[in-house]
């Protein structure tokens, strides 16, 4: 007989009779009892969030949510303008996109911090450590992840408001205090002062919840998801995308070869 006991799963399974999920039964345990949010730190925890939990997961989820039209939203809304049949095909345009720039920054952060955090900088020994990778990463010319953002010059808003709901909940928050440790080694270094993103500060915040870096960018995904069908559902309303698409292939100077000499020039 063939030996089937790797073939299990501990998130959920449907019967005839009953949907089960991490062990509740989800229609009389879960549905009308926990909020989505607290549903997604089961899944993926494992557990049930305590209150102050709870409050900074989704904390984390709504400031990430939504930035306005950015590249992710373009992407869905553009998508859409193509192929309204496929609002599914539209968000996941828009979520492709999650990477080193945007949206996945989060992972990047947490990822940094916690080779930081095992290079010893907890405690008293977090300036030194900071300090060591920030200068690590600036000698090979790579962005310091967190920090920094291209519309908040002085300070992201979200920022502040996730350290306080951090400090409201009471939770212990080793990567959101070393994250502030980085920014001033940054500063020091670089003589730049940059400020902690919301992502980055996301990413921290989640981190101090237990989850592995691996995982935390498909939490940054989820936020945005509401944010994209939210675009979406006004792009069916009040479209733009069509005027996009039509703008840009009025503005676009076609020049055949590439550049011309004077486009180097003034390029230079």
């Amino acid at each position: 007989m063939a030996d089937d006991s790797w073939l299990r799963t501990g998130i959920g399974r449907s019967t005839p009779e009953a949907i089960t999920v991490r062990g509740r039964d989800l229609a009389t345990e879960l549905m009308g009892k926990v909020t989505f949010s607290e549903l997604a730190f089961l899944l993926s925890a494992g557990r049930m969030p305590s209150p102050g939990e709870t409050r900074l997961f989704d904390a984390g989820l709504v400031a990430l949510a939504d930035h306005g039209l950015t590249p992710s939203v373009l992407a869905a809304r553009l998508t859409w303008t193509g192929a309204t049949e496929s609002l599914q095909g539209a968000v996941a345009a828009g979520l492709l996109g999650a990477g080193n720039v945007f949206l996945g920054v989060v992972e990047d952060t947490a990822r940094f911090l916690a080779a930081i955090l095992a290079d010893g900088g907890a405690g008293a020994d977090a300036t030194d450590a900071a300090e060591r990778a920030v200068q690590a990463e600036i000698a090979v010319g790579r962005r310091i992840p967190g920090l920094g953002h291209p519309t908040h010059k002085l300070e992201d808003p979200r920022t502040p408001r996730l350290y306080a709901v951090a400090a409201e909940a009471g939770i212990a928050t080793p990567h959101l205090r070393l994250l502030r440790a980085v920014a001033a080694a940054h500063a020091a270094a670089s003589g730049k002062t940059l400020p902690i993103n919301g992502a980055g500060a996301a990413g921290a915040a989640w981190a101090d919840l237990g989850f592995p870096p691996a995982i935390i960018r498909g939490f940054a995904l989820l936020a945005r998801t509401a944010g994209l069908v939210g675009h979406l559902a006004e792009e069916m309303e009040h479209p733009i995308g069509r005027r996009l698409w039509q703008e840009v292939e009025h503005r676009a100077v076609y020049t055949a070869g590439g550049p011309s000499p004077d486009d180097e020039a003034r390029s230079s």
